[in-house]
């Protein structure tokens, strides 16, 4: 089946087909940018995870190179899950999840690794460690970093017997020995049923652990998502627990579809990738390109800085060079902008902020700002219902930039340079609808468009 102009993303890293999930591995290797992603090849179900592999030169112009690691061992035969990738004496060594089936039906998973020398073909090391006590068989997602005195660090999601979610940290000397140092912040919390995807972004001013809880309970405008993917800041100490509290835990994007992000270091920054996807399995089979047999896709990649104290996503600057034509303005009262293609990027800056404004994006998304209560709302039309649903959030500083990357199935919103973010998929069939609509409300500013480029193969 080919992808059909109405859904395919042009400038996100997508699978060629099957089903695409979480970002994996992400590293710079040899000169290049290293992506992985959980991928079935096999189809648009959560079944036959693989590593799908894309490589690139400069974060923006991406080659597809296939499947990295599929299953092939006792330890991994039913899934090569989530991890992340670290590289060392010019190897570079991806970290994953094995999953197990037995044949009497219970399911284990091992915590294992994979080498590279060329970054292409990997040899198999096996498990790293024994299963942990008083944990449940959901342990995985390791991620692997080094610090500067040279010790290596690993930490897992995890589900305790309790059926609460965890994280654990191993440390090693040599990314083989490994010693289990228990919980990574110790708490007596229910804070959702399993932790996913661990992660922990390092600055001057502090660190951060990032995590994805699975059971959270909704709570006024937080964790309206099937899954949430949030972070809380504190220090790591030297003897690799986090001091933190569960208590100011903070989604990372309101938007309806972001899950699983992953970071890594290159070039002096922090550089994170999302899965654009956080929908019930009822959604997920309604999605209009499992018809065209692929599904799902990855989030552009973004800076992540601390700045005055508050954790911003800037997109990343080498993504300016997507820009093909571009046009600029004034806002006006009311504005009726056509979007050069299906593939667009539009910033709005305003230079007054008098009062509430309304956008609607291609006749789908809406974007609501209440000033008053310096809140930003997006809505959009649910495809399994058809009914509208909405993301909100009360913004730190006065709104004065919204910088939106607008693809024909989904849409990223970075308010006020990567304070806020909203990533939505949303499906139109119509592809000649490339309108938006901005009611101004008396605000002032400038706009830019620009139509961007493929970047994908």
């Amino acid at each position: 089946m080919n992808k059909s102009d109405a859904y395919n993303l042009k400038y996100h890293i997508t699978p060629p087909y099957g089903l695409l999930n979480d970002p994996n591995g992400l590293a710079f290797f040899k000169g290049q940018y290293h992506v992985f992603h959980q991928w079935n090849p096999g189809g648009t179900e959560h079944r036959n995870k693989c590593w799908g592999h894309a490589v690139s030169s400069d974060l923006v112009h991406w080659h597809r190179k296939g499947i990295a690691l599929e299953p092939s061992e006792w330890y991994d035969k039913d899934g090569i899950y989530s991890g992340g990738g670290a590289v060392h004496n010019d190897k570079l060594y991806l970290f994953y999840t094995g999953n197990v089936v037995r044949a009497d039906g219970v399911k284990e998973s091992y915590q294992c690794a994979a080498v590279s020398e060329d970054g292409e073909s990997f040899y198999k090391m096996g498990p790293l460690f024994e299963h942990p006590t008083g944990y449940t068989r959901h342990v995985r997602d390791p991620k692997v970093w080094k610090d500067q005195r040279g010790n290596w660090w690993l930490i897992v999601g995890a589900q305790r017997e309790d059926l609460t979610g965890d994280t654990l940290v191993y440390k090693s000397e040599d990314l083989s020995s490994w010693t289990c140092l228990g919980s990574f912040l110790e708490h007596d919390d229910a804070f959702g049923f399993m932790w996913e995807c661990p992660d922990v972004l390092q600055f001057l001013e502090n660190d951060v652990f990032v995590f994805s809880p699975q059971g959270l309970s909704e709570a006024g405008e937080n964790y309206k998502n099937p899954n949430q993917s949030g972070y809380i800041t504190g220090k790591i100490t030297e003897t690799g627990k986090f001091e933190g509290k569960l208590s100011e835990f903070k989604e990372l994007d309101r938007g309806f579809d972001f899950y699983a992000p992953q970071s890594f270091e290159a070039g002096g920054r922090t550089i994170m990738f999302g899965w654009m996807s956080a929908m019930t399995e009822e959604a997920e089979r309604a999605v209009p390109t499992v018809q065209e047999g692929w599904i799902h896709a990855l989030t552009l990649p973004r800076e992540i800085e601390w700045t005055d104290g508050v954790l911003v996503q800037k997109p990343l600057r080498e993504l300016q060079s997507l820009r093909l034509d571009g046009i600029q303005g004034d806002i006006q009262q009311n504005d009726v902008w056509l979007l050069p293609s299906l593939q667009a990027e539009l910033i709005i800056r305003f230079s007054k902020l008098a009062g509430n404004f309304r956008m609607v994006v291609r006749d789908t998304v809406q974007i609501e700002y209440d000033r008053e209560h310096n809140s930003l709302t997006v809505w959009r039309t649910n495809w399994l219902t058809n009914e509208q649903e909405y993301r909100k959030a009360v913004l730190t500083h006065r709104l004065s930039e919204l910088q939106m990357f607008i693809e024909s199935s989904s849409l990223e919103v970075f308010v006020n340079e990567g304070e806020e973010v909203f990533s939505l998929r949303y499906f139109l069939e119509d592809i000649v609808q490339r309108s938006v609509l901005l009611e101004a409300g008396g605000n002032e500013g400038k706009v830019s468009i620009y139509q961007l480029q493929e970047c994908v193969e």
